[in-house]
């Protein structure tokens, strides 16, 4: 279940700053149209950091609602009983599984990060992929960590953004006997990340191009590594341009310059700057999804 393109979607805002139910389920629409085995709501790409608990129940129930693939949802917090709150919710609405980050801001010790996962897994009976982003947490979650918490029986996968490819290559070593699936948490290490071994990505572009990320990931998956090349080199400067200024900034813009519902970055976050508006606008009309 957990291989493939997933997009961490976006999470559009209408005019009011709520959340764009109908926006949401088109662009929903949108990235299974493109062939995407699955899609993660919630996540820092859904600007989890500023919904308010209820808006993220609703932006799950919504996604669990209307999408055709499986829905893994964003659960994760630097607090273990909110975490653990959001969990037990995306379990009720019907997630197939869900996908949690590593306590960002406390910064807990690897006895810490093991309770924390352990007592979630322990509470709730469904698929749990860890999360590891250092530039996000201050924190990158050791490997020795990352192997103990792979053999509990609920905790299935990581997406694992630490853009260190030795690393990758060390859990997938460590875990190969576990029925343990790695993700790639960057866009632009997806393809060298399943040469190893890994099942897929968490994608960010994959909200803009789902069918080229779909393609790449399911070439390369059945070993066809010249066309995986190719569509690789092809988005290769449009990934690079939607991490021009952090995410999901870019990305937003993008959905709106295609097409897509976007509304409004939530402050601390602020728009897109003209110059890296023009260069994502240069690489979304070389690519042809915007005229």
């Amino acid at each position: 279940m957990f291989e493939g393109a997933m997009p961490a979607l976006i999470t559009p805002f209408a005019r009011d700053d709520r959340i764009d139910r109908e926006g949401l389920q088109r662009n929903i629409a949108f990235v299974e149209d493109g062939g995407v085995s699955g899609i993660v709501p919630c996540g820092t790409t859904g600007e989890s950091a500023t919904l308010s608990a209820a808006e993220h129940e609703e932006v799950i129930d919504i996604a669990v609602e209307c999408a055709k693939v499986p829905v893994i949802a964003g659960t994760g917090s630097n607090n273990t009983c909110e975490a653990l709150q959001f969990t037990k919710h995306a379990a009720d609405a019907g997630v197939d599984g869900v996908l949690l980050i590593s306590p960002y801001y406390n910064k807990p010790n690897s006895a810490g990060l093991l309770a924390h996962f352990k007592k979630i897994a322990e509470a709730v009976d469904i698929p749990m992929i860890l999360y590891n982003v250092p530039s996000r947490t201050g924190q990158d979650m050791p490997v020795d960590v990352i192997t103990k918490l792979a053999k509990v029986e609920n905790i299935v996968g990581i997406k694992e953004a630490s853009g260190n490819a030795a690393k990758v290559s060390q859990i997938l070593e460590n875990t190969i006997d576990d029925d343990f699936v790695v993700l790639s948490g960057e866009d632009g290490l997806t393809l060298p990340i399943i040469s190893m071994g890994g099942r897929g990505v968490i994608s960010v572009a994959a909200n803009i191009v789902p069918d080229k990320m779909s393609g790449m990931v399911n070439a390369a998956l059945k070993g066809d590594y010249e066309t995986a090349r190719k569509i690789h080199f092809e988005i290769a400067p449009l990934i690079r341009a939607l991490f021009l200024e952090t995410n999901p900034i870019p990305v937003k813009k993008a959905a709106e310059l295609i097409g897509l519902a976007s509304g409004n970055l939530r402050l601390p976050l602020a728009p897109i700057s003209s110059a890296n508006q023009e260069k994502l606008v240069n690489e979304l009309r070389k690519l042809g999804v915007m005229e």
